[in-house]
């Protein structure tokens, strides 16, 4: 046999596979198995501490490509010169990854081709350098300026934030957000909460801190029952719990929080891991924002290379119910001006820790519920 050969080249016969396994001293079976114990050290202690660097070395050799290709479906880009993922960007991929961003979180309970509303409405600061997430909740029956239209109902600009998607989809949500609290979106991602359950069943189900069977009772609710302590929920179970809101809107929006921190705790898995491509086939036509697919998939990199599930604070805009032609949820001044400078805080590369501290009225009482009233022909759950 040639010896000059490529290692790749050179095929060992059964008999010298063999015949090279078998020690020819004492000596260098020692040695062997000094050399042995050496490559487990190496291997175990290495698998520990780089298996964050395993996993990305996995996620980019089996799954960013055909993640990528899914993704790609999924972007729908507005009118945000600049922003939202465009051609005009002045900073590549790997830095807008490390810098605060915001994205404004739309839920959705759309059937088909219906016009729909948003069920839910986060406006979220990321700092992925500090592992850190703001979600500032937004009661969708909040009175607030439409922006994109010159009327509501023949005589106003002003109704239910939820009717911005109804009237101009992510567009004029967008526009509207950005006006109520000041500040850009940078992306948007509009969620069908018909498509949570499947893909809560696709990774196993979630862990849920239910410690009292949850119940809807109202006449003009869906009607389900979550019981309580058990140590997996499935994807209905799951999408019943962040719909649920026959307690109040702080106790809600704390749900959603909760739901959001155990849903990446259980993406982090490696088992999960590798479900990737099927949970976002799972999505499908459920998921729609401007982010575009080399973001996502440096961002996701970016969670997998922490050493934690990011740390979340939550704050839900303070307000009032009022009645008008309809019920309507009134925000209150002085709280949405201390929810802009928080959110100016968050969005500042610069801010420590110290500035980074919200108010979590997700603990908080129960200023609002929504048994005071519902919207005329909103029956939800």
């Amino acid at each position: 046999m040639d010896k000059n050969q490529p290692a790749e080249a050179r095929v060992l016969t059964r008999a010298q596979r063999h015949q090279k396994k078998k020690p020819k001293t004492k000596k260098n079976k020692g040695r062997a198995w000094l050399i042995a114990l050496c490559v487990v050290l190496v291997l175990g202690l290495g698998g520990f501490i780089f298996r964050k660097e395993l996993m990305v070395l996995a996620f980019d050799t089996f799954l960013a490509g055909t993640v990528k290709e899914a993704l790609d479906e999924s972007y729908v880009p507005i009118d945000q010169p600049g922003k939202g993922g465009g051609e005009e960007q002045e900073l590549t991929v790997a830095e807008l990854t490390k810098e605060p961003f915001s994205v404004l979180l739309l839920g959705t309970d759309q059937r088909e081709d219906e016009i729909a509303r948003t069920d839910s409405i986060i406006y979220s600061v990321v700092r992925p350098v500090d592992n850190k997430v703001l979600l500032i909740s937004i009661p969708r029956d909040s009175y607030v300026k439409m922006v994109g239209t010159p009327t509501i109902k023949g005589t106003r600009s002003e109704t239910k934030i939820n009717a911005a998607y109804a009237y101009g989809g992510a567009q004029m949500s967008v526009d509207t957000v950005e006006a109520l609290l000041e500040h850009d979106v940078d992306y948007y991602a509009t969620i069908n909460f018909n498509g949570l359950k499947d893909v809560v069943n696709a990774m196993g189900g979630v862990e849920l801190p239910i410690t009292e069977t949850i119940e809807n009772k109202q006449a003009d609710h869906e009607k389900f029952t979550i019981e309580a302590n058990k140590p997996i929920y499935d994807g209905t179970e799951a999408l019943n719990y962040v719909r649920y809101r026959e307690d109040s809107d702080f106790k809600r929006t704390e749900r959603h929080r909760i739901f959001l921190k155990q849903m990446l705790n259980r993406m982090k898995s490696v088992e999960n891991l590798t479900k990737i491509p099927e949970l976002i086939g799972i999505a499908g036509q459920n998921f729609k924002t401007n982010m575009t697919s080399d973001f996502m998939l440096s961002l996701a990199k970016t969670v997998i290379m922490s050493d934690a599930t990011p740390s979340i604070s939550s704050h839900m805009l303070q307000g009032e119910g009022v009645s008008r032609d309809a019920w309507y949820y009134e925000l209150d001044d002085e709280d949405l001006e201390e929810t802009i400078e928080s959110i100016n805080k968050w969005l500042d590369p610069s801010s420590t820790a110290a500035d980074l501290i919200v108010d979590d009225t997700d603990e908080g009482g129960d200023s609002h519920t929504d048994q005071e009233g519902q919207p005329a022909g909103d029956t939800g759950q």
